[in-house]
């Protein structure tokens, strides 16, 4: 089914967050692409832009980028990305940490007084939910101690067990979270093993954090595990 030729304002907003959506230039095929219209049309939009003040730099060749810092009036949202938000609301509610569940409670209030009358609605009665049909596996780690640790990029010591019931003590650098239907995952860098391990929650006896940060930057251990996904790394 052939979707309406997208609308010029609604296009420029597009381009928009299709530039922020990038670090690296974007070339105008495949602006023109995302958006649906000929490279023509794309040139003819990239400038209207500029004269509006926004901060693209393009290149020959090379693509089209956004300055950093520029940022659009403030919650400028279409339905589907209200509708986006609220799920993930929902989904923090019924799977996040109290600190979580808390926070994503008072975003949604500031999102909710803020919006435009008709679009409330959209936002606050979004028919998209992420029900929790299994109890959470019982938890003795604060999660809220965990993301203030990867955000802070310092290591955790903690007690595991595996599902052998053999305990350890490790010391880990933590990169991310996982949430699963019934229980959580820590991903990180185990200095025990030597490789990245996956620890559930539920087996997590004790933790506390450390002053020391992680001996490489997140990001590129988060790559460096994305390549070695396929060969396992899960403590059991």
């Amino acid at each position: 089914m052939h979707r309406p030729a997208m609308k010029r304002a609604d296009r420029l907003l597009a381009l928009v967050q299709i530039l922020r959506r990038h670090r690296r230039p974007v070339t105008a095929r495949q602006l023109a692409r995302e958006v649906e219209v000929s490279e023509r049309t794309l040139y003819r939009d990239i400038a209207a832009l500029g004269g509006l003040g926004a901060p693209i730099r393009g290149e020959a060749g090379i693509g089209y980028q956004l300055d950093p810092g520029y940022d659009l009036p403030p919650l400028m949202f279409t339905p589907d990305e209200l509708e986006a938000l609220m799920l993930g609301a929902r989904f923090v509610q019924e799977r996040g940490d109290p600190a979580l569940t808390r926070a994503v409670q008072d975003a949604v209030a500031k999102i909710t007084t803020v919006l435009p009358k008709a679009l409330r609605p959209v936002f606050s009665e979004a028919g998209l939910f992420a029900p929790l049909y299994d109890e959470n596996a019982p938890e003795r780690i604060d999660f809220a101690v965990v993301r203030r640790a990867i955000r802070d990029q310092r290591k955790l010591d903690i007690v595991y067990v595996d599902e052998s019931g053999r305990r350890s003590e490790r010391r880990i650098w933590p990169l991310a979270v996982g949430y699963f239907q019934s229980t959580r995952v820590i991903v990180a860098w185990c200095e025990l093993r030597g490789d990245f391990r996956h620890f559930r929650a539920d087996r997590v006896e004790a933790h506390a954090p450390c002053a020391e940060r992680y001996g490489e930057r997140r990001q590129v251990l988060l790559k460096r595990w994305e390549e070695t996904r396929g060969r396992g790394g899960t403590a059991r």
